[in-house]
C-alpha cells in the first residue's frame, strides 16, 4: 500500500511539476533559482500531506494554493532581498516566443508587491476565481477584487503603450 502511494506521487509530481514551475516563475518575476526552491518546497509539502489527499478534493489546486503560500512566506523572509547577480543562461527559444514582450512583463510584475503579484498570476494566469484566489492567499473576496483592479492599473501605468507595441508584432 505504501508503495503504491509512493508511485502515485512520483506521479502526480512529474505530471504538476512543470506547471508549478511556470507559476513560480511569474510569481518571482523571472528569479528561476527562486522558482525551482519554490516548486520544490510545494512538493515536499506535497509529499508529507500525500497519505492524506483522499480528502483533498483537487489536489493539483492544493499544489498551487501551497505554492502561493510559500511564495509570500518566503517574500516576508530577509533573505528574501537577496537577488543573485550575473547574466542570464542561454536559453532555446520556443517559437512564437518574445523575449523582449517576456522581459517587460516579467518586470513589470516584479515592481508589483508580492501579494499583488500573486492576484495577477493566480486571477489571470492560472485562471482561478475570486473565491478560489482568495482561499489560495488566505484573503477576503473583496480584498482579491481590490488588489486584481489596482495590480491591473499598476500593470497598465508601467507597460503604457509599450504593451501595445509588443502586441503589434
Amino acid at each position: 500500500m505504501r508503495a503504491s502511494r509512493t508511485e502515485e506521487y512520483r506521479e502526480f509530481a512529474a505530471n504538476r511539476a512543470a506547471h508549478l514551475y511556470r507559476s513560480a516563475c511569474l510569481l518571482t518575476s523571472g528569479d528561476t533559482h527562486l522558482a525551482e526552491d519554490l516548486v520544490q518546497e510545494t512538493l515536499g509539502r506535497m509529499y508529507v500531506l500525500w497519505g492524506r489527499v483522499s480528502r483533498i478534493d483537487n489536489p493539483a489546486a492544493y499544489a498551487q494554493t501551497v505554492l502561493v503560500r510559500a511564495f509570500l512566506t518566503q517574500r516576508r523572509r530577509r533573505s528574501a532581498s537577496e537577488r543573485p547577480v550575473g547574466e542570464l543562461p542561454d536559453s532555446a527559444l520556443l517559437d512564437g516566443d518574445d523575449p523582449e514582450l517576456r522581459l517587460a512583463l516579467l518586470g513589470a510584475l516584479g515592481r508589483l508587491s508580492p501579494k499583488d503579484r500573486a492576484v495577477v498570476v493566480l486571477r489571470y494566469w492560472e485562471d482561478r476565481s475570486i473565491e478560489e484566489t482568495a482561499d489560495a492567499m488566505n484573503v477576503s473576496s473583496a480584498a482579491v477584487r481590490t488588489r486584481a483592479v489596482r495590480a491591473l492599473a499598476r500593470l497598465r501605468d508601467q507597460l503604457g503603450g509599450s504593451l501595445v507595441e509588443f502586441a503589434a508584432r
